[in-house]
Order: structure tokens, then sequence, then C-alpha cells
């Protein structure tokens, strides 16, 4: 029996078309059964950069969001570079399918909130263009916008090498019938042939307002750096998923102790967290978080809702033991016994609901 998940949980599952088939396929298949709409997004991102000196790129790219006849909106689709494995990077771009580049943060709200992504590549950056008092400029199949002194603005260039194909599900958070919602969009998805790409993961995002208080913080940090491996054993991380990380040191050192909020803060400045590590806590330790929730990145990929769900339950019995102020305790050096100490954690948790 499929368990029943308690937590007002977002989930993002990664994806991959078959050839022929584009995340806006999915997203037209899936307002068709529902009865909804479909409407061009922007999806931000980022990817290195070939030119010399320059570290990476940010850039927009084309995902859409599935609402239901009532406005409630069902999914938003988008890509996600790090899927890589069995596209055809030199693969032309499909017309329609195109993205915008630039180096500044600023830049990519700016352009992203004047430059429409249903629109075509010709156009895109035109009104961009009319906010610096400037044309826009083709090379190729590249347009430029600079600005009156020349300095480049923004590109404007083909999505090519088959970028139409992955697909990244984004739900709106869920706070229940969590196995049902799965079941309706990767449903969808099955049937057009979507598969689980080789670097795939499935990251949850659950509140993060308990775990803003320190004693239930420094648990997490311990569960996630003191059970690093057996938590991957157990849960079955995908080895070849990007963008995966244990927490800095300067982090884990700190939760020895019984940490203030101040402390952890600066332990994770000084150890240079991001959001790319295996659990992404960068919202829970800012005052201004963008999206108030803690994210669990080390899922595997999946396209059953059986799998999905029965990982996640396992992820929430495990945060119901970091939100008991009782600091957790490193496990044994057997990995065994390690793991065997994870599921009896488990187990407590289940018990004591």
């Amino acid at each position: 029996m499929t368990p029943v998940l308690r937590r007002r949980i977002g989930f993002e599952m990664e994806l991959m078309a078959p050839p022929g088939v584009s995340r806006r396929t999915l997203a037209m298949d899936l307002a068709g059964r529902c009865g909804g709409s479909v409407r061009p997004v922007w999806h931000h991102d980022s990817e290195p950069s070939l030119v010399p000196g320059l570290g990476r790129f940010l850039h927009l790219t084309q995902g859409f969001e599935v609402r239901r006849p009532d406005s409630a909106l069902l999914c938003t689709l988008v890509d996600d570079v790090t899927l890589l494995h069995g596209l055809d990077p030199r693969a032309p771009a499909i017309p329609g399918w195109f993205r915008i580049l630039t180096d500044d943060t600023r830049l990519l709200r700016l352009l992203a909130a004047r430059c429409d992504p249903g629109g075509s590549l010709p156009g895109v950056l035109e009104p961009a263009a009319r906010l610096w008092g400037t044309t826009v400029q083709r090379h190729g199949d590249i347009y430029r916008l600079d600005d009156s002194a020349g300095a480049t603005v923004a590109l404007a260039s083909p999505a090519g090498g088959e970028r139409e194909r992955p697909c990244e599900i984004i739900t709106p958070p869920l706070a229940a019938d969590h196995h049902a919602a799965l079941t309706e969009l990767l449903g969808a998805a099955s049937g057009l042939g979507f598969t689980v790409p080789r670097e795939a993961a499935v990251h949850l995002h659950v509140d993060g307002g308990p775990f803003r208080e320190p004693a239930v913080l420094a648990n997490l940090v311990r569960l996630f750096a003191f059970f690093r491996e057996p938590l991957r054993q157990l849960l079955a991380t995908n080895p070849a998923c990007r963008r995966l990380a244990p927490l800095p040191a300067p982090l884990v050192a700190a939760v020895q102790g019984t940490p203030t909020t101040g402390e952890l803060r600066r332990a994770a400045t000084d150890g240079g967290l991001t959001k790319f590590f295996d659990v992404n806590l960068t919202q829970v330790l800012t005052d201004t978080p963008v999206r108030d929730t803690v994210e669990i990145r080390i899922l595997p990929g999946a396209v059953d809702p059986d799998e999905i769900v029965e990982r996640a339950a396992l992820v929430e019995l495990l945060l119901d033991r970091c939100c008991d102020p009782a600091p957790i305790l490193p496990p044994p050096a057997d990995p065994a016994a390690a793991t065997e100490h994870l599921l009896e954690m488990a187990a407590q948790s289940l018990a004591t609901r």
C-alpha cells in the first residue's frame, strides 16, 4: 500500500521526451486532459560560457505553465541544463525554439519581464531594445542587443541540440492527495513516451518554517552530513546526477555544538553554501527567502508515482526526527549499522504519529 504523505510538498521531476516530442507537447496534452490552458513562461538558469574571462552565461529558456479551467496551477514544464545524455548537440533548432543570454542577474530579470517567451526569435529582443533606445542587430542566426555605448546587453539565439526534449515537471506545493497529483502528471508523460534521463533526479520542496528553529536546522545538517552515504543508499541516489555535494565543512563543524541561527548563517557563508548540495538550505538561512522551503535533492529520477511517494515518505519520517530538539548523534562506523540506525529513526517517528 502506497504511504500517505502529510507534509506540504512541491515536486520537481526530471524527464526526457522522445525524439519528435517536447515539453510543449506534454503541456498541451495535460491542458487538453483537464480542459485547461497553456501559457509560455521563461525559465531562469545558467550555463558555462565559451567567452574568455566570462565564467558563465545566464539564460532564459522557454517553459510552459499549465492551468486548470479554474486557473489553479497544475504544473510548470521547463528545461534542465544538466540533462544531456542522448541529445544530439549538433541538431538544428526547431522553429519557434530559442533562448536569451546575458551576463547579469538584474538584466536577466528585466529581459524576462519585457520579452515574450511565446514570441518569435527575430522579435523577442525588440521590447528590451526600446528601453535602451537602440535596435537589435542580426549576426547570422544570432540577434544581439547593445546599449547606446555599444556594450552588449543580451543575445537571442536558436535553441538547438534538442533542448526542447528535456522536461522538468514542477508542481505547486501539494498539501494532500500527492499520489493522485503525481499520477495525473506522470501518467500523461508516460503515455507520450517520456522516460527517466541518465542524469535525472527528483527534488522535494518542503515548507521551511519548522527548520528555521536553530536546533531543528542543526539536526537537519546533522542528518544529511552524518548519514550522507546511508541516505544515498536508502534513497538510491543517482550517481550520474549533477549539482550534488556534501554539505560544507564549516557548516558541519558548527553543528558539533548547539549553534545559534547567526552561527549557522556565518558557517554557511564561510563554507560557500549554495543550492547545489544534497539538501538546499539557502532559503532557511536568510530572512528574505524567494521560496521558503528546504529542498531535498538526492532522490533519483523516476516516472513511477509509487516510487516517488515511497521515497518521499521515508524523507518525511526523517524530517520528523529532525524536528525533535534532541541532537541527532553520529552513526555507527559500520555502514550496515548506520543504515539500520536511519531506519530505526524513521520507525520511531512513525510510531509517534
